[in-house]
């Protein structure tokens, strides 16, 4: 099925036994349904390929039949994808962004998690406004990618690509969270995965020659001071298929939606 996706979230790489380093993304289609694109080996992609967040791209994809959560495709073939436009940033308010993004946005995360657990609805993405910012944080993880997925991705790469070597992308050794409340009152705490924190903290551990402590606390202003102290933020949420039915919350924080205050409210729900 042809289908043209406003790419909205990237997700940070991860290694798969399967599938080896792959990317989460997901977009909205033209007539506003949230749909999740996986597989998508995105940095072995031609660069003419590697869409940007807020452009459109045209492929053929078709429902993932080992996935349940209903908004998951999987591109026919990732080599036909084509970019094919864009929405800017209007100068920092965002307009038409919001008219595609914001035509569902919850704020009860309660009623977001009954969806998700409810096996007829099972809602895995959504927009999400928090009501109040309550912080941002960061915590030490694991170091170093998973040796078996990383054993197993040389093993493929060895055996089918001894020319041009493939490299890992860099594992981040940190976890950053927002800790929020929706229009109940409700604390909850959630990852950030999104592609431009990692990216983020990279770029940040460069210019301080490797300090980590001062590239993580560049991480928590950008994400803290400037997107929820002086941005109309919004998050996109999405389950993780292993966690859908199991967690009590399962949803993290795929990506951030932040765009200036608007003058006009026609579009902030």
């Amino acid at each position: 099925m042809k289908t043209r996706l406003l790419i909205t979230v990237k997700t940070y790489p991860v290694l798969s036994k399967q599938y080896n380093e792959l990317v989460c993304t997901a977009g909205f289609r033209e007539d506003g349904a949230f749909v999740r694109l996986y597989p998508v080996p995105f940095r072995k992609l031609d660069y003419d390929k590697r869409y940007k967040k807020y452009q459109w791209i045209e492929l053929d994809i078709v429902r993932n039949d080992t996935d349940f959560r209903p908004e998951s495709y999987r591109p026919v073939d990732a080599d036909n994808i084509k970019v094919v436009g864009e929405i800017g940033a209007d100068g920092g308010s965002w307009s038409a962004r919001r008219e595609i993004v914001l035509r569902k946005v919850y704020r009860n995360l309660e009623q977001l998690i009954d969806e998700a657990k409810n096996r007829e609805i099972g809602t895995s993405l959504a927009v999400f406004k928090p009501s109040k910012i309550i912080g941002f944080s960061y915590k030490e993880t694991e170091r170093e990618w998973d040796m078996a997925k990383l054993e197993s991705f040389d093993q493929l790469e060895f055996f089918f690509n001894k020319k041009n070597r493939f490299k890992v992308v860099q594992k981040i050794p940190y976890a950053f969270s927002y800790t929020f409340l929706d229009d109940a009152g409700k604390e909850s705490t959630m990852m950030v995965s999104d592609w431009e924190a990692g990216k983020l903290y990279l770029n940040c551990l460069a210019r301080h020659r490797g300090d980590e402590e001062r590239a993580c606390a560049d991480v928590c202003k950008k994400y803290y001071s400037d997107f929820a102290l002086t941005k109309d933020l919004f998050f996109f949420l999405g389950t993780a298929k292993s966690r859908h039915f199991q967690a009590k919350n399962p949803f993290s924080i795929i990506g951030t939606f932040h765009p200036g205050f608007e003058q006009n409210l026609l579009f902030r729900p």
